[in-house]
Formats: structure tokens, sequence, C-alpha cells
């Protein structure tokens, strides 16, 4: 973002050579190609979620309509259509992260810099946040991510590692058959598996509520094991069915890397 200026080398993005700007030339860099996601959200208080998200374009000299127009398309976009006359107050850790993002798009920057994107999030509200910053990437759109979570991995395209530690996973096939009204597994357990349905129908209820039906062919979840995170909702068996359940290593041998980022950005 041309916040500091390195110590040695140089930093260059797109045509700009980042390390040789002047003061003036940053400002108006960052302005127009940068956009940035913040671990605490540093949304204002006393704004909505649309006043935060147009505050970048009123400053770059964009017309209160056309800042207004463009807020409520992104907003509407990250899944906040509703709340866009709500003020941070009111707002989930989750939805304020979306308004950020929002906020980070105003001026459909080349380069989006995210700080930990995640770190204040529960697991329904990180996956939510996953998809879109995959989506993020569209029309060649660059993102950067400085991340202490493992979960955020599969989505890159590169990772530079800078820890050592790594841990392996046991590749694993797991036929499952259950009765009908038979439980797959809970909402809030540790996610092992990602499950392709051979026969009958499972329902996928969050908190009571339906969030989604799988049938033969259909695969679900996914993003448990992809990025760790403990199951978000319940599979009971609608009727007799039979699952196979895959490790996240054996799902990616078998079906392949791709399929598993369309998988994960499917609902985004």
């Amino acid at each position: 973002a041309g916040l500091q200026r390195p110590t040695s080398g140089s930093i260059r993005v797109g045509d700009h050579e980042v390390t040789s700007l002047s003061a003036q030339q940053l400002t108006a860099y960052r302005r127009s190609m940068v956009g940035v996601v913040f671990q605490a959200f540093n949304l204002v208080p006393s704004l909505t979620a649309a006043e935060n998200v147009m505050m970048p374009m009123l400053s770059a000299g964009v017309r209160r309509r056309a800042a207004r127009e463009r807020a409520r398309e992104l907003l509407s976009n990250v899944g906040l259509a509703e709340r866009v006359s709500h003020r941070p107050g009111m707002l989930s850790g989750g939805q304020m992260q979306r308004v950020a993002i929002a906020r980070a798009l105003a001026l459909d920057p080349a380069l989006v810099v995210a700080d930990e994107p995640t770190a204040n999030l529960d697991h329904v509200q990180v996956e939510a946040v996953l998809r879109i910053i995959r989506s993020l990437t569209s029309r060649g759109r660059t993102v950067i991510i400085s991340t202490h979570d493992h979960r955020l991995l599969p989505l890159a395209d590169q990772v530079i590692d800078m820890s050592p530690d790594r841990s392996g996973v046991t590749e694993a096939v797991v036929d499952t058959f259950l009765a009908t009204g038979d439980e797959l597994f809970a909402e809030g357990e540790v996610a092992h598996h990602i499950y392709v349905v051979e026969s009958g129908r499972l329902d996928l209820p969050r908190a009571g509520s339906t969030i989604g039906v799988v049938e033969p062919g259909e695969v679900f979840g996914e993003m448990g094991p992809t990025f760790t995170l403990p199951r978000s909702a319940t599979a009971t068996a609608l009727e007799p069915s039979r699952v196979t359940g895959y490790s996240l290593a054996e799902f990616t041998r078998r079906f392949g890397e791709e399929e598993l980022r369309r998988l994960v950005g499917r609902w985004s």
C-alpha cells in the first residue's frame, strides 16, 4: 500500500514503481490503485454502512448520488442489501467485515490488501467472508492477504509461508449408510470429510432452519475440512441414504483443485 518504505529493494505494482513515488504521488496511488481491508474493520461508528462505503468515493471527488448508488451495489454484492442504513453498532462482526470489504472496492482498485480479515469472526461468519474474498480476484484484481489463519490457504493462487510448521492430512474414503432421520454430523462438530451423496437425500439445517437439501451427485460439507472450520450446519437423512466422505487430500486427488475452488466459491 506504500505506507512504509523498504530498507532495500523495490516494489512495483503494475506500471508504478512504488518506492520511487513522492508523498503526493503515493497518496494518489493509494486512492486510485489500492483498497485496504483492516483486521479491526475501522468503520466510522456514526455513519451507516452505505455512508462508510461512500467515504473514499466522496474523497476522490465522486458525486454523492453516484457514490450512493455504487455503495448500494457493492453492499448488495456482499449480501448486505438489507443493511445499507444500519450503523456498525447494529451489525455483527461478519457483517462489519463485509462492509469493510465493500469499502475497499469502492474505487475499483487493481490491488486489495487484507490484514487478518477473519481474525474477529466466528466460524459461520468466516464462511461468508471466505467466499467473498475468493470472488475479489475477478476481473484481474490482485488480492494480498496477511494472515495467521491457515484456513485461507486453499483460496490462494500463491502462498508465501513464514512458518516452518506443517501438518499432514491422512487420506481417507468413508462410505456411510443412513436410515431416515439419522444424523451424519452436527453443527459445531469438527469437520474431517467432504461428502458426495450417492443415493437418497439429506437436509442441512442451521439453527433450526433448513439452508438446503442435497441429492445424489451433489457435494456438501467442503468448507469445514478445507478451512479447518467446525460444521456450520447439521446433516440429517430425509430418507435411506448413502454418502461417501473424502478427506481433503483424497478429494483433491480425485476431483482436482479446480473443482474444490469451484465448490468453495459457488455461493459467492
